[in-house]
């Protein structure tokens, strides 16, 4: 392929790469529905670390065959 041939795609395709990225956008949550998830997952991770610390290590049960 010659070079202005390729430097000729790739500028076609570089264009509608640009105008698809400006086309799309994120759905925008409001920040007060962000804060919300933020401080749930918090809160999560919190009472998890609670949990592991202070309960007791699980133990097996004991198999008592018949």
């Amino acid at each position: 392929m010659h070079a202005d041939v390729h430097h000729l795609l790739h500028t076609f395709a570089s264009a509608e790469l640009h105008t698809a990225a400006r086309e799309f956008r994120l759905p925008r949550t409001p920040l007060c529905v962000r804060a919300g998830w933020m401080l749930v997952e918090l809160g999560l991770r919190l009472t998890a670390q609670g949990r592991e610390a202070s309960a007791p290590a699980p133990r097996a049960a004991a198999f008592h065959p018949a």
